[in-house]
C-alpha cells in the first residue's frame, strides 16, 4: 500500500535536447512522469518535478552557425518552444531550467573536482578523426562514407542503416566530414576520463539493491560482467559547453553535465522557493529521488550517474524508472508517413488530453514499447472518456438543473454503492504508485460501467415522466454526480484539464484527500461540455500536417 504519511519526493524526466522540437516520444515520458507527480500531490505528498533543456554540444553549435545566430540565441528560442508545448500538454513542472546556467557550471566543476580529488579522473592521449577544414574533432555521427559490409554509400561513422552493421569510422570506405565534406585526418589529443572500473564494487551493490526494474538491472549486469571501461568526459575546442577547470581548450562532454542539470534545476528552485537543497541531494538526504528515462540512455543513468554521485559524496537515486520507445501504428515514427509528430503540430489539431488518456491506458511499470494505434486511439478515447465517464455527468446534470435548482439531494440514495467506489481507491492508488497506469485506468473504467449501469437500471428519464416520483429522480441523479466525482478524483492525474472543468461544475476540489463522503444538498454550477469526441478527420489532418512539416 502507498504510504499514507506525507513524503518528500523529487522527480525528474530526461532533459530534451535543445536542438529541435518536442515530439510525441518526448511526450510519452513527460506525461508518464507528470501523471505520477500529480498522483503524489493529490495524495497530499510534497512532490516536486524539475527538468531542463540539455543545451550543450557540437550539434547545437553547428545548428546555430547554420542559422547565423549564437548558440545562446538558439537554446533560448528552443527552450521557449519546449516550455510552450509542454504546458499545452498540462505538464506541471515545478521548475524548467537549462544546463547552460551558472548553477550547472558550478555543480559540473564541483563534481569534477571531487572526482579528481578521489583519484577518479585519468588523462591520456587518444587519436580521433579531425576535420582539417572546420578545425574540429569529429564525433562518429559527423563522419559519413560507404559501409564496409554492404557497400551502401552515405552511411554514418558508427553503423549502417541499410544492413545494420556496426563499425568504427576508420572502417568506412572513402570517409568524409558530414559538416564540410573534407576527408578526416587522424589527430592526437589529450582527453580526460572518469575511471568507472574503480567503482565496480559500488555499482555491483547498486545494481543488486532493488533500485532498478529487473530488466534494467540485468542489462546493466551485462555491461559490468563484460568489464567496465573508462568514460571519456572531455571534448576539444571548439565546443559549446563548460570549459574544464585548469584545462584550457578542453570542455566537459555534454553527457557529463546533462544529468547534473537535475541538481542545477533543483538548486534554482530552492533559491526561488527557500527549500532546503541539502535534504534532497546530500548523502544523508531524507527525500526520495526518482528519475524517469527512456531505455536508450540507461548506461548514463544506471552506471555513470550513480558512480559520479557516489564519488562526489552526493546521494544516489531512490529508483530509476525506465520506459520503452513509442511506435505509431505498429512501426517506428516515420517522417514520410507523417507519424513523426511534433508536440506543437499535435496541439494544432487535437486535444492534449486525448493523448494523455491513451498513454495512461497503455503504460505499465515495465520497459515495454508503447504503440499509438491511431484507430484504437480514436475508439478508446471516445468510448471510455466521452461515452462512459463524461456521459455520467452530462446525463444527470440536465435533470438536476431542470427540476432541482442544480442542487444534489440531502441524503445518499445508495451508500453501499458509493462506498464500493471509495473502497476501490486504495487499489487504484497502489496501481498509480507502481506506475501501472493501465491497471488504474481499467479499474476506473470498470467503475464508470457500474455507474452507468446503475443509472440505466433506475431510468431517471422514465421516472421524470411519472407523477410523484420527483424525489427518486433527484436521488438517482445526485447519486450519479457523486459517483462521477469519485471517478474524476481518481482520473485527475491523467486528465487535469477535464478535472479542472469538472471542479468548476461540481463546485468542489477533486483531491484524493478530500474524498470523505458524498456531496449532499450541494449546489452545482451549470454543466458545460467536459470533453468532445475525437474527430477521425482531425487525426488524418494531423498526419498530413506532420508529413508536410517533415
Amino acid at each position: 500500500m502507498p504510504d499514507s504519511s506525507a513524503r518528500k519526493i523529487l522527480v525528474t524526466s530526461a532533459l530534451p535536447y535543445a536542438n529541435g522540437s518536442l515530439h510525441l516520444g518526448h511526450l510519452l515520458e513527460m506525461v508518464q512522469t507528470d501523471i505520477w507527480v500529480r498522483f503524489q500531490k493529490s495524495r497530499g505528498h510534497d512532490c516536486l518535478y524539475v527538468c531542463a533543456d540539455d543545451a550543450h554540444g557540437t550539434a547545437i553549435m553547428l545548428t546555430a552557425e547554420k542559422q547565423g545566430i549564437t548558440p545562446e540565441e538558439q537554446i533560448a528560442r528552443i527552450k521557449a518552444e519546449h516550455e510552450r508545448d509542454a504546458a499545452g500538454f498540462y505538464i506541471g513542472f515545478d521548475n524548467y531550467y537549462s544546463t547552460h546556467t551558472d548553477e550547472n557550471r558550478y555543480w559540473s566543476e564541483e563534481i569534477y573536482r571531487r572526482l579528481k580529488a578521489n583519484g577518479h579522473i585519468a588523462s591520456r592521449a587518444i587519436v580521433q578523426a579531425f576535420d582539417p577544414e572546420k578545425q574540429l574533432f569529429l564525433a562518429d555521427r559527423f563522419i559519413k562514407g560507404t559501409c564496409p559490409s554492404c557497400k551502401t554509400p552515405d552511411q554514418y561513422g558508427d553503423n549502417c542503416e541499410a544492413c545494420g552493421a556496426t563499425y568504427t569510422p576508420a572502417d568506412l570506405i572513402d570517409p568524409v566530414s558530414a559538416i564540410s565534406g573534407a576527408r578526416p585526418v587522424p589527430r592526437e589529443s589529450i582527453h580526460f576520463f572518469f575511471t568507472l572500473p574503480a567503482l565496480a564494487d559500488m555499482l555491483q551493490d547498486w545494481i543488486d539493491s532493488g533500485t532498478l526494474q529487473p530488466q534494467i538491472a540485468n542489462k546493466l549486469r551485462e555491461w559490468t560482467d563484460a568489464g567496465l571501461q573508462e568514460w571519456d568526459i572531455s571534448r576539444d575546442a571548439p565546443y559549446f559547453g563548460f570549459e574544464i577547470p585548469d584545462e584550457p581548450g578542453k570542455y566537459f562532454y555534454v553527457w557529463l553535465d546533462a544529468p547534473i542539470g537535475y541538481i542545477a534545476s533543483f538548486q534554482n528552485l530552492c533559491e526561488r522557493s527557500g527549500r532546503d537543497f541539502d535534504s534532497y541531494w546530500q548523502a544523508d538526504a531524507d527525500a526520495e529521488l526518482y528519475h524517469f528515462i527512456g531505455k536508450d540512455i540507461i548506461n548514463f543513468h544506471g552506471l555513470f550517474w550513480p558512480a559520479m554521485l557516489h564519488s562526489a559524496g552526493l546521494r544516489t537515486p531512490t529508483a530509476i524508472y525506465v520506459h520503452g520507445f513509442l511506435t505509431v501504428n505498429g512501426t517506428k515514427m516515420s517522417k514520410s508517413r507523417g507519424t513523426f509528430i511534433n508536440a506543437g503540430t499535435y496541439l494544432e489539431h487535437l486535444d492534449a488530453e486525448y493523448l494523455r488518456y491513451y498513454f495512461a491506458a497503455k503504460l505499465s511499470g515495465a520497459v515495454d514499447d508503447i504503440d499509438l494505434n491511431l484507430e484504437d486511439f480514436v475508439q478508446r478515447v471516445n468510448a471510455d472518456v466521452v461515452g462512459k465517464i463524461v456521459n455520467i455527468a452530462s446525463r444527470c446534470a440536465g435533470f438536476l438543473r431542470k427540476g432541482f435548482a442544480n442542487t444534489t439531494a440531502e441524503s445518499c440514495a445508495e451508500p453501499a454503492l458509493l462506498q464500493a467506489f471509495l473502497d476501490e481507491g486504495e487499489a487504484i492508488a497502489t496501481a498509480y504508485e507502481q506506475r501501472e497506469f493501465s491497471k488504474a485506468v481499467r479499474a476506473i473504467v470498470a467503475l464508470a460501467d457500474r455507474a452507468n449501469q446503475y443509472i440505466d437500471e433506475k431510468k431517471p428519464w422514465v421516472l421524470a415522466r411519472e407523477t410523484g416520483r420527483e424525489q427518486e429522480v433527484h436521488a438517482v441523479c445526485s447519486m450519479g454526480v457523486n459517483l462521477f466525482r469519485v471517478l474524476m478524483t481518481y482520473l485527475k492525474p491523467v486528465l487535469p484539464g477535464m478535472a479542472e472543468r469538472s471542479e468548476a461544475f461540481l463546485q468542489c476540489s477533486l483531491d484524493w484527500t478530500a474524498l470523505d463522503g458524498p456531496l449532499l444538498g450541494h449546489e452545482l454550477a451549470p454543466f458545460q461540455p467536459l470533453l468532445t469526441r475525437v474527430d477521425p478527420a482531425a487525426v488524418e489532418a494531423l498526419l498530413s500536417a506532420s508529413a508536410e512539416t517533415a
